[in-house]
């Protein structure tokens, strides 16, 4: 009698999980430096195709390949030679190793979605307000779709509790920009809420760790500038934002069991 041959294992489906989730994260991280030059300056996301911004040539596919073209091209640009900003392959890279991590992180596919979800919109979030001190309303509003959109399909129970903190989180921020208009602002707001909408309750310790990371950052800047040159210096939330956020996708129910343990 012959025995048929295992099938796969958990461990190989896990470990092409984790491989289309590298290189699914890469190419979606090729397309957020895309959005997050594109969207501030209100150009189109679709045409023209990718070209190099001194010479205007169109880049080819296969110089289009993320992260790989960029090395094999010295990051240069193969026409005119220009120099390609190191931050496009390492977002690529920021990207693919945090969409990894999310695989590792979770064992729902419910919990996986939404991290990945979470870590797509948080990235190019964080880019453009550090350039341009916003966070468009079209990134947030795709961020608020997302959520409802894969909360609802994939974890319809848990949805009240996202909602609730969505609500939580987004008013919380709303009381800190109404008392403090300088140093918050609306866009903040709304993507504290879709935070939310994708953590749950894991936004708690998501948003204290972007308030303590930002006070922090604001006691360095007064202690190098001083108090008053110090408190004139802008500094974008979103960042700090985005950080909570993958504190949350990462450690957030930890965090949260280690609270009610040992403080409850």
């Amino acid at each position: 009698m012959r025995l048929k041959p295992p099938g796969p294992s958990a461990d190989h489906y896990h470990m092409e999980a984790i491989t289309f989730a590298g290189v699914l994260g890469a190419i979606v991280g090729s397309f957020l430096n895309v959005v997050s030059y594109r969207l501030p300056r209100h150009e189109s996301l679709i045409s023209p195709a990718s070209h190099c911004p001194k010479c205007g040539t169109p880049v080819k596919p296969y110089d289009n390949i993320p992260i790989l073209s960029w090395l094999l091209l010295r990051g240069r640009c193969r026409s005119c030679a220009a120099p390609i900003s190191l931050r496009y392959p390492l977002v690529e890279v920021l990207t693919a190793a945090l969409c990894v991590g999310a695989v590792l992180a979770h064992t729902s596919a419910s919990g996986v979605a939404l991290s990945v979800a979470l870590i797509l919109l948080v990235v190019p979030a964080a880019l453009i307000d550090l350039e341009h001190r916003i966070i468009p309303n079209r990134l947030t509003a795709l961020g608020a779709v997302l959520a409802l959109a894969i909360g609802l399909a994939l974890d319809p129970a848990g949805e009240p509790e996202r909602l609730i903190a969505g609500a939580g989180a987004g008013g919380l921020l709303l009381l800190a920009a109404l008392a403090y208009p300088g140093g918050m602002g609306m866009g903040d707001v709304k993507l504290a809420g879709v935070m939310g909408l994708f953590l749950g309750r894991a936004v708690a310790p998501a948003i204290l760790v972007a308030l303590l990371a930002g006070v922090l950052v604001g006691v360095m800047i007064i202690a190098e500038k001083g108090a008053s040159q110090g408190r004139k210096t802008a500094v974008p939330f979103g960042p700090f934002l985005a950080l909570g956020a993958l504190v949350g996708v990462f450690a957030g129910q930890p965090l949260i069991d280690l609270y009610v343990n040992h403080f409850l």
